[in-house]
């Protein structure tokens, strides 16, 4: 179900109106569904309206609203808990509320955490990405809110990256973990609201369980759109993911955290920062300029990772590390997994010896499918292994579309 869309496509004095959150449009034409009811708020920093103001703020100015208690994702309730970090359960000190960890002791809601809720609330930004673990959260909270019988509401978001671009392979059940946990590629490119969709039909449904889902739509939003088209103010989804260029090679550069690479955390470029003491970065940036990538250049360059309050242990620290710089040059014709992908596979072909994999499985759970690691092993290129991928993203470019809330 989702509010009426009317008011996405109306236009006044000709001109479309600006894209709005879908936070905005229910506090416009929704909040009836959450009068008298206690809320629980599955958050973070950026849930914040056009003007600045935190969603939780608005909220508790209403009246017959009363927001019980906050659930805050990786990172914690302020999105500045290192990548991975342990966040403990705590009480807002802005605001006295209980906040409930959903990525430390617990990664779903408990029983006990509801027993004050009446109805969920989700409002997050993504990056349209399968291991990004904002996902997992919101699947395994409106997995929580079935099980109990209260109503799930979304609040939607953009895509940062456009959501006509898919990539990558798809997960594979021997690699599901927390940071990947849905059938969907690497990039798959739906907003939160459309991904629900899909969690609602092939996660809960499988499993037994009815979900009241509610999803607040965008107005005037379409899936066409990058972040930066829409007007909305930029809020950084992670302390890592800082800008859209770094949004946007994240799902293919992230792969390397996978790998005794550094990923460039630590640096001022996380996630276009690629490289180590051992690499030869001026050969490197040869060979990936040589393959031709769409929408993508290498340059060569040095950097030193740094320790900072949101990169508590950053590959490298303090080391001289050599490597490449990813720039998108052209956005429409960038393929992000691919790129990922071919700069790992060139690392295998130059630095036979020195590049490894992680023992504790890291890249196979990123990538979703095992056989990715085992065909760079055996020397395959990047295109050969974007191959095994191909065909079935086409399907699901066309399985994914009934769950579209936009044009």
């Amino acid at each position: 179900m989702t509010l009426d869309q009317a008011k996405a496509t109306r236009k006044q004095g000709g001109e479309s109106r600006q894209v709005k959150f879908g936070s905005e449009h229910f506090f416009e034409s929704g909040l009836e569904l959450i009068k008298g009811k206690r809320i629980g708020f599955v958050t973070n920093h950026s849930a914040v309206l056009s003007d600045g103001r935190h969603e939780v703020d608005v909220l508790r100015e209403e009246d017959e609203v009363v927001v019980a208690a906050l659930f805050s994702p990786e990172h914690g309730i302020r999105g500045s808990a290192p990548a991975g970090a342990h966040v403990e359960s705590e009480l807002d000190p802005a605001t006295g509320l209980q906040i409930y960890s959903l990525y430390g002791d617990h990664t779903k809601p408990e029983e006990w955490m509801l027993k004050n809720v009446d109805i969920l609330i989700y409002d997050v930004q993504d990056a349209g990405t399968r291991f990004y673990t904002y996902i997992s959260t919101m699947a395994l909270a409106m997995e929580a809110a079935a099980e109990k019988g209260i109503p799930f509401v979304i609040l939607d978001r953009p895509t940062i990256v456009t959501g006509n671009l898919i990539d990558g392979p798809f997960l594979h059940d021997d690699a599901r973990s927390f940071i990947g946990m849905l059938p969907v590629p690497i990039l798959y490119s739906m907003t939160p609201g459309e991904l629900a969709g899909l969690i609602q039909q092939e996660y809960l449904k499988p499993k037994g369980l009815e979900l009241d889902l509610t999803v607040s739509t965008l107005l005037n939003y379409k899936r066409s759109m990058w972040y930066d088209e829409t007007g909305l103010p930029w809020v950084i989804p992670s302390p890592n993911v800082k800008t859209i260029e770094a949004a946007t090679l994240y799902p293919g550069t992230a792969l390397v955290e996978g790998t005794n690479l550094s990923e460039g955390r630590g640096t001022p470029y996380p996630f276009q920062y690629i490289g180590a003491p051992f690499i030869d970065g001026v050969k490197l940036a040869a060979s990936l300029t040589e393959l031709g990538l769409p929408g993508v250049e290498f340059d060569p360059v040095t950097f030193v990772p740094r320790f900072s309050s949101v990169v508590s242990h950053p590959r490298f620290s303090g080391e001289l590390c050599h490597g490449i710089y990813l720039r998108v040059t052209d956005r429409t014709m960038v393929k992000p997994v691919e790129a990922g992908v071919a700069l790992v596979c060139a690392m295998r072909k130059l630095n036979p010896a020195q590049l490894k994999f992680r023992s504790d499985g890291a890249f196979d759970r990123l990538s979703g499918d095992k056989n990715i690691k085992s065909m760079i092993e055996k020397g395959a290129g990047y295109l050969e292994i974007a191959a095994t991928w191909k065909s079935r993203l086409g399907t699901f470019d066309e399985e994914r579309k009934k769950y579209f809330l936009y044009p």
